[in-house]
């Protein structure tokens, strides 16, 4: 429909009164009347709309950090201190065997925030322990004597003593007899560092008259469950290790036990040691001492210790491991330096 000459305008009019009202009100920069408001479009419930969307807003940013900062300063409070596991297993198993362990410190040492270092073999394990980046290790018995000139101390070992030996797996359909059927032979080995399931049946061989570094093929296959499973798959003849991950392989792997059988087996030394770096502080080393040997004296204590084939923790001194230092230097004079790789 059209609009006639009078209806335009009068709108034309209106808009005219419109654009100038608003250019004021910018000017002068005082709110709008309601009545203008109105003539504009605008009502009270849009204001108050607008209004409350403006508050809502504010809100939320003012008590969100105040919801976050709770965690982070809980957080804070506790100190964190690496405890490395020399390669006992590899490290899935290790975190699920000293986990519990770490988290039981937790919980009895207030403040404290326990953590399991593991390390993916032997050698990175050797370069952390060396360079003073735990604060609470376990290593093996050489690696006990070897951090002490790099500022730790011994304050336990696990007990045991008498797991603590080399062991040599063949298959049972090998036709390996005796000592020298092993002359050109492969030979797995988890690491040249580690004590018992290494050096201890190195030492062995030498000792039972076979030149182990020129006359057997030595294979470091760096853990414990891989020299097993070398042998098992047939890739070496023997494979060497110690009771306890040949126990707890063979039980989660019925087929190993019904396929391998130890054929020798070397003479014990002190069990794995357990070291502090020499600046924590004595009241700390004397609770988490504490907690360790009283394992045993509990359920939950006797559950993590039977995850590690372990009976107990037990105090300790430096002068434990001497006669560890009177089997290296017999195994330097007479076999190879324990760091050589071949």
């Amino acid at each position: 429909m059209e609009m006639s000459q009078t209806e335009d305008r009068g709108l034309h009019g209106a808009r005219q009164t419109a654009n100038k009202d608003v250019r004021m009100e910018m000017k002068t920069n005082r709110p709008p009347r309601l009545t203008r408001l109105r003539r504009h479009g605008l009502t009270l419930a849009g204001i108050a709309a607008l209004t409350l969307a403006g508050c809502s807003d504010q809100q939320q940013t003012a008590t969100t950090p105040r919801f976050e900062a709770a965690p982070v300063a809980q957080a804070a409070q506790a100190t964190v201190y690496r405890f490395g596991i020399h390669p006992l297993h590899n490290p899935t198993r290790l975190h699920e065997i000293f986990g519990p362990v770490m988290a039981y410190l937790d919980r009895h040492i207030p403040g404290s925030n326990f953590r399991v270092e593991a390390s993916r073999n032997y050698a990175a394990y050797d370069e952390k322990l060396f360079a003073g980046e735990f604060h609470f290790s376990l290593p093996n018995p050489y690696q006990t004597i070897a951090s002490l000139d790099k500022g730790y101390r011994v304050f336990g070992k696990m007990g045991d003593d008498d797991n603590f030996r080399g062991i040599f797996l063949v298959r049972k359909d090998s036709g390996i007899q005796e000592i020298g059927d092993l002359k050109g032979k492969a030979v797995s080995y988890p690491a040249p560092t580690a004590l018992a399931a290494t050096m201890m049946p190195q030492y062995y061989l030498q000792q039972h008259g076979l030149d182990v570094m020129r006359e057997v093929d030595n294979r470091y296959v760096g853990s414990q469950e891989s020299s097993i499973m070398n042998v098992f798959l047939g890739h070496t003849v023997a494979g060497a290790t110690w009771p306890p991950p040949w126990r707890a392989l063979s039980k989660e792997r019925p087929e190993l036990a019904e396929q391998l059988e130890v054929k020798w087996q070397t003479e014990p030394l002190p069990n794995n040691g357990l070291v502090v770096r020499k600046d924590m502080p004595q009241d700390l080393v004397d609770k988490v001492s504490e907690l360790l040997f009283k394992l045993h004296t509990h359920q939950e204590g006797r559950e993590m210790l039977e995850r590690m084939e372990l009976s107990r923790f037990e105090p300790a001194t430096d002068a434990t491991y001497e006669p560890v230092r009177t089997f290296l230097k017999a195994f330097a004079e007479q076999v190879r330096q324990p760091r050589e790789e071949s």
